[in-house]
């Protein structure tokens, strides 16, 4: 099934705001790595993320918030791992996950003089993660895996 762009009308927004946001992975010699990137405020440990934009599809839209926050370029995966929420100034947010498996690996990227990223086995990952949701995700994840249910 081929994913197309996602558009959320503004009379929905205000019951809370929708992001996308890319589990960046490359494989190594004994499994996997996860690359987790610092938020601005503070400096913890969080996967890229972003909005929604016109004409790009979730997948594609986690994959540029890899680009732009993390310096990571790849092939994103149509595929939603999972959900999860926080609230951010009152207002629930909902980020979708997607698996985006890193080819290039950038010195120079837009939000560098903002952000750290680091790469981590899963299992480490998982521990920097604040919301119980994300641990799942990461500690769940298997590459090329169908989603469950």
């Amino acid at each position: 099934m081929i994913q197309l762009p996602l558009r959320i009308a503004k009379q929905h927004q205000r019951l809370g705001r929708t992001q996308f946001a890319a589990l960046p992975w490359r494989a190594v010699a004994d499994g996997i790595e996860i690359c987790l990137v610092t938020s601005r405020g503070r400096g913890r440990w969080i996967l890229p993320k972003g909005w929604p934009m016109d004409r790009t599809t979730p997948a594609g839209a986690a994959a540029i918030e890899a680009h732009e926050e993390a310096g990571l370029l790849g092939l994103p995966e149509d595929r939603c791992l999972g959900i999860w929420s926080y609230a951010k100034s009152g207002t629930p947010h909902f980020a979708m996950v997607f698996p985006l498996r890193v080819t290039q690996v950038l010195d120079d990227w837009p939000e560098r003089a903002e952000r750290r990223r680091r790469w981590f086995t899963p299992a480490h990952a998982a521990a920097k993660l604040d919301a119980p949701e994300l641990r799942q995700m990461v500690l769940g994840f298997v590459p090329g895996a169908a989603p469950p249910g």
